[in-house]
C-alpha cells in the first residue's frame, strides 16, 4: 500500500480547485475557522448563496476574501497574514476571546494542513521534527479539540511520492483521532470508524491508483462522486 516513487503522473486539482471542493462542502450558516497555508485559499470559494462565518483565531469574526489589489490595512489579516475585508457584522476580539470560541466548541469546522494523517484520523501539522522546524503547535491544538468537525486539506503525496495519509504519522501529532475527512488533488476521503473510504475521486484518477499513492488500505464508497478538473 506504500506509494512507489516511480509511478506514473496522474490528473490533480489545482489548489483552487481543492479549495473549490471544500467551499461547496461547508453547510449554510457554518462558523468556519480557516488554517495556515492552502486553507485560507477557501475564503475565495465560498458560494455566494450561501451565508458561511469565517473565524481566524488572531481574533476577527466574519472574515472576507483576501484582497488581491487595492488598499490594505496591515491590521487586518488572515492566518497566512494575507489582507482581507472585514464583512458586514464583522468583530474583533483579544487572543483571549478569540481562543474562547475555538477551546469551547463554538467553531463548527476547522479546515488545517497537514505532514501527515493517519489511517485513524491522527493528524501531525506543526512539525517535521528537522532542527528548522516550527518550534511550537500554535492554534492547531486547540481547534482540533474544539472544532466539531476537522478537515485536512492537503497535497495527496509528498513532493518525491511519498503518501502523507500514512497507517501510522511519523511526525509529532496535534492531535489524535481528530480527523473527519481529507480533500487531497486526487480524492476526499472521510475516516470512518472501521477505516478510510474514498468519497470522491477526480475524474480521471481510479480508486487503485490512489490506493497505490496511499499508506493506508483504503475502501471505496458505494455513493463516492466525481470531482470535474477544472
Amino acid at each position: 500500500m506504500t506509494a512507489e516513487l516511480a509511478l506514473p503522473s496522474l490528473p490533480r486539482l489545482t489548489r483552487a480547485a481543492m479549495a473549490r471542493v471544500v467551499a461547496h462542502d461547508i453547510p449554510e450558516g457554518s462558523c468556519v475557522n480557516l488554517g495556515i497555508g492552502m486553507p485560507t485559499l477557501v475564503s475565495d470559494q465560498l458560494p455566494p448563496d450561501r451565508e458561511i462565518i469565517l473565524h481566524s483565531e488572531n481574533g476577527i469574526l466574519g472574515l472576507g476574501p483576501v484582497i488581491r489589489d487595492g488598499p490594505t490595512d496591515p491590521d487586518l489579516i488572515n492566518a497566512s497574514k494575507e489582507p482581507i475585508r472585514l464583512l458586514t457584522g464583522a468583530s474583533i476580539s483579544d487572543h483571549a476571546m478569540s481562543f474562547a470560541m475555538m477551546r469551547g466548541g463554538h467553531v463548527d469546522i476547522t479546515v488545517l494542513g497537514a505532514f501527515q494523517v493517519s489511517a485513524r484520523g491522527d493528524l501531525a501539522n506543526w512539525s517535521t521534527g528537522e532542527p528548522d522546524a516550527i518550534p511550537a503547535v500554535g492554534g492547531a491544538m486547540d481547534l482540533v479539540v474544539g472544532a466539531a468537525r476537522v478537515f485536512v486539506m492537503m497535497e495527496h503525496t509528498t513532493r518525491d511520492g511519498k503518501p502523507k495519509i500514512v497507517s501510522q504519522c511519523g511526525y509529532p501529532l496535534t492531535g489524535i483521532g481528530v480527523v473527519d475527512r481529507i480533500y487531497t488533488d486526487l480524492a476526499v476521503i472521510d475516516v470512518m470508524p472501521d477505516g478510510l473510504a474514498v468519497s470522491a475521486l477526480v475524474e480521471g484518477v481510479s480508486f487503485d491508483a490512489v490506493q497505490q499513492r496511499t499508506g493506508a488500505a483504503l475502501t471505496l464508497a458505494p455513493s463516492y462522486r466525481t470531482l470535474p478538473r477544472q
